[in-house]
């Protein structure tokens, strides 16, 4: 009996050992394939803008381990775009940034980054953006065209910081009550700045030298004026400045 009970164990043992190899050969000595997670329904529902359907579709394909990296990367920059066409920039910026760490070779993908830090108003990122992309392609219109604009965006406001709260005049010289007065409050050493440029800009534009000098003629008025009043009872220096901020800017429509 024990010598038949080995015989039935070896043959079990055989069938198994036959199956596995039939099982090999089949597949040509390959391991049996994974199905691919089916991509299509994501970008299907994207193009024909159908939020729900194209949320539920893709969060299908991205949530899955499964997923190839190359369809789990369409998947992302798919819902990206859905999301950053409905406005909903946080999470187009995190399925972009995905995305890019899966293939930080995206030229694309960048610049469409740095569009949405533009929204967002983070205009740092925005650059560091538009130059990942121009690393990656250094003619990609898009990047250099936005790269462009932001690097004399940053530019013009970094002009503007170095001279905020600074006056049209030296503030290490101010002598009069006046003047010091401006250079103690910040939002007044603005306006006297603003003030002051934009005089010589409706002069500089004047349309002949008689206009220019009734410009500047004005100007003299408005300053003797506001020598003469300050520190009078109910006179307002920073009123009487945006007033004259005002009526310059509107000399020539601005």
């Amino acid at each position: 009996m024990r010598f038949f009970a080995r015989i039935q164990f070896s043959g079990a043992v055989l069938l198994l050992a036959l199956s596995l190899v039939a099982a090999h050969a089949a597949t040509g000595g390959e391991p049996a394939a994974v199905p691919q997670v089916d991509v299509a329904s994501c970008l299907t529902a994207a193009a024909a803008d159908d939020m729900d359907k194209a949320a539920s579709a893709c969060a299908a394909v991205i949530d899955n381990e499964k997923t190839a990296k190359s369809h789990l990367i369409k998947a992302l920059i798919t819902r990206g775009a859905l999301f950053a066409r409905h406005d909903q920039i946080d999470r187009a910026i995190a399925d972009d940034s995905r995305a890019l760490l899966l293939d930080p070779t995206l030229a694309d993908l960048f610049n469409a980054r740095g569009e949405l830090w533009l929204k967002k108003g983070d205009k740092p990122r925005a650059v560091q953006d538009f130059g990942a992309a121009l690393k990656i392609d250094p003619n990609h219109e898009k990047a250099k065209a936005n790269h462009k604009a932001m690097a004399r965006e940053l530019e013009r406001i970094g002009a503007q910081m170095a001279v905020a709260g600074k006056p049209s005049f030296n503030c290490g010289s101010a002598r009069s009550p006046l003047e010091k007065a401006i250079c103690a409050n910040r939002e007044i050493a603005d306006l006297d700045r603003e003030v002051y440029a934009a005089n010589a800009r409706v002069i500089r534009e004047a349309r002949n030298a008689g206009e220019a000098k009734a410009l500047q003629r004005e100007q003299d008025e408005f300053t003797a004026r506001r020598n003469a009043g300050f520190g009078r009872p109910g006179y307002d220096l920073k009123k009487a400045m945006q007033d004259r901020l005002q009526r310059l800017n509107g000399v020539d429509g601005y």
